[in-house]
């Protein structure tokens, strides 16, 4: 078999491996080929994936067998040592293939690039002995340890189906963190079961604003919805299978209205309140100087650790006005008795007092970049959106940090200059070239400090996204190109080369009736 020099082109493998060398030679996989994997190893659920979808894609229904006899011609699923825990091998040759991996989850990984690589030669080639695949030898792990995409299910819902669609396109692009926004002003969409009134009230607003913010325009439909624990369990069992971790949002101290509503206790003012209708920020916060707002969200907080197993709790803490604590004779007594001078720092005593409970909880807390003002929680991460400097001082601190900066990483953003032909967004322009031009780690950090930044993710606000085919339009293709960003070799991308390799993978998002922005067709024209 003789191997030359790997053509970029010439395998459309998104996100691009590491070191990839082509034959000349083909391998045909047809139905007489077996999925071999040893008894014992935990690889079952990847074997039955690769059948499934090979099932799905080429109609060839390949028997899974633990049988290593007669090996030769077989999907071989093995074991490896390694030096990285995620890292990858695929090689193609006369023997069959086989996909070897420290762990299951580098086997699931080399399942993906596998997988593509059969989608791409069904759409080349037509021959009855088979799909042929080149031989090949494939070398692959990624870049960064954290490799996030975040839903907003609070601005407009989505149901549990439509959820695991989002997760099999992180999986796809061997994305491994699902970031779920799970509460907010305008609605609370987890079920807890000690507090009902947070889905039977705080689940539901009685409108929505409609079209552009600067319209001020409502609809008078109520709408809503929730994700009862059986569901939230399924979801999460879903993603863990792919060897995603999900990682919840319940927001605090701001972004509260729509708990305010269900409990009004919990406010500064008592005042009845309505889950919010319109976007933005509203003044009515958690009271930071009422001891029920913090057994509240401790009681809150125990049911959602126990349905989350991954090591990471986001408690928001962005946008978090200080107008009602100003007034609040309970949150100036607070700042007086913890002899806090301002209420920045009354924030960091109330996010400080909630990593205190989830570390015992044997969690970490991560929020947005806020939470530094005041003061940093000793063992909090960081996620920055303000741009990267909140990510800077955390990681300057030896704080863990994931970039998030909404400029290119808020794919709630336009994505084409020509705003006038896209769906309504938000504002802002974030191309896909912009998003596969960034680079996580800025060059104002140390060396030495480079290793506090774990990756980073990109955010899918839903303010103006009514239906998944949005959200879909949306996140594709631009979760590619960070998918590329996060894994990828920085001395291997190219964009231009970027671009073709997705556009051969267009059958594939065809495939899955995939409804993605189509603008890249056109650059390389």
């Amino acid at each position: 078999m003789l191997f030359g020099v790997y053509g970029q082109q010439e395998l459309a493998i998104i996100p691009q491996p590491k070191e990839v060398s082509l034959g000349t030679e083909f391998f045909a996989l047809n139905n007489k080929t077996r999925i071999l994997l040893a008894p014992g190893e935990g690889l079952e659920f990847e074997a039955e994936f690769l059948q499934d979808r090979l099932d799905n894609i080429s109609g060839y229904h390949l028997p899974i067998s633990s049988k290593t006899k007669n090996a030769k011609g077989a999907i071989r699923l093995v074991f490896r040592k390694g030096n990285h825990p995620d890292e990858y091998r695929i090689q193609i040759d006369v023997t069959g293939i086989e996909i070897s991996a420290v762990s299951a989850e580098g086997i699931f990984h080399g399942i993906q690039s596998l997988l593509q690589v059969v989608h791409e030669r069904l759409n080349e080639e037509n021959e009855s002995d088979g799909v042929l695949l080149p031989y090949l030898d494939v070398y692959d792990f990624p870049n960064f340890q954290w490799r996030g995409m975040h839903l907003d299910v609070c601005r407009h819902f989505f149901t549990t189906e439509e959820v695991k669609r989002y997760i099999d396109y992180l999986a796809l692009y061997k994305m491994n963190t699902f970031h779920w926004h799970l509460t907010e002003d305008q609605g609370w969409r987890i079920e807890i079961k000690k507090y009902p009134h947070l889905t039977e009230i705080g689940a539901w607003r009685a409108g929505t604003m409609v079209g552009p913010h600067s319209n001020h325009e409502f609809d008078t439909i109520r709408y809503g919805g929730y994700y009862t624990q059986e569901q939230i369990k399924e979801v999460v069992a879903y993603a863990a299978k792919r060897h995603i971790t999900v990682v919840p949002e319940i927001e605090m101290p701001g972004h509260a209205l729509a708990a305010l509503a269900a409990y009004p206790n919990l406010s500064c003012t008592g005042d009845s309140f309505e889950v919010g209708q319109q976007w933005g920020v509203y003044e009515d916060v958690y009271c930071a100087g009422n001891d029920q707002v913090f057994e509240f969200l401790e009681d809150v907080l125990e049911e959602v650790v126990a349905l989350f197993p991954g090591d990471f709790v986001h408690i928001g803490g962005d946008e978090c006005p200080k107008t009602r604590w100003e007034s609040c004779a309970k949150c100036q007594q607070r700042m007086v008795d913890e002899g806090l001078k301002d209420e920045h720092e009354l924030q960091s005593y109330f996010i400080q007092r909630m990593e205190r409970y989830l570390n015992g909880k044997g969690k970490k807390i991560i929020g947005w970049d806020e939470i530094l003002e005041g003061g940093l929680a000793p063992n909090a991460a960081v996620m920055s959106w303000r741009g990267e400097a909140g990510g800077i001082a955390a990681a300057g601190a030896e704080h863990e940090v994931v970039m998030s900066p909404g400029s290119p990483c808020y794919f709630d953003h336009y994505q084409h200059a020509e705003k006038e032909n896209e769906p309504l967004a938000i504002g802002g322009l974030n191309t896909l070239e912009a998003v596969y031009n960034y680079h996580p780690v800025p060059s104002e950090l140390t060396e030495e400090k480079h290793r506090f930044i774990l990756g980073a993710q990109a955010n899918v606000w839903t303010e103006y996204m009514l239906s998944f085919a949005h959200v879909e339009y949306m996140a594709l293709p631009r979760m590619a190109a960070l998918a590329e960003v996060l894994w990828t070799n920085p001395k291997q991308k190219d964009y231009t080369n970027f671009v073709k390799r997705l556009e051969t993978q267009v059958h594939l998002l065809d495939y899955w009736n995939t409804n993605y922005c189509t603008h890249f067709l056109h650059e390389t024209r």
